[in-house]
């Protein structure tokens, strides 16, 4: 693979983890309105987006999924349940540790599915989806 057409494959991943992210996002907010609490969906669909629409394997892309998807799930926790003392997100961040148990482990398992999903191109799992 020739490094322009890594390059467009990195930005496709880029594109694909947007999409992921604010799909992931809406997602949740649709599962948390039917009474579920769902933390590690965004950052799994963050992975996801990215692996969908990037044409090469890349670990590096996988953990700059992971750090993103760490950064979502905290964006996602705080927008819906900050804190009542004060709604800040930088008061959120530093008593990140009186948040919830399974908050504390959902967060990160969405950031490792983002790191699996965001590392491997969708040819990993569905085969190509080009011509030869």
């Amino acid at each position: 693979m020739t490094l322009s057409s890594r390059i467009a494959s990195n930005l496709l991943g880029v594109v694909g983890a947007t999409a992921g992210a604010i799909l992931g996002y809406y997602t949740f907010r649709w599962i948390k309105n039917h009474g579920f609490y769902g933390m590690m969906i965004p950052g799994a669909m963050l992975g996801l987006g990215c692996g969908l629409l990037a044409r090469h394997p890349s670990t590096p892309r996988g953990v700059a999924c992971a750090i993103a998807a760490l950064g979502l799930g905290l964006f996602v926790e705080w927008s819906f349940f900050p804190f009542v003392d004060d709604p800040g997100f930088r008061f959120f961040l530093s008593n990140l540790t009186q948040l919830n148990t399974i908050t504390l482990l959902m967060i990160p398992a969405g950031a490792f599915f983002a790191y699996l999903f965001g590392k491997d191109c969708a040819t990993a799992y569905f085969g190509s989806t080009g011509a030869a």
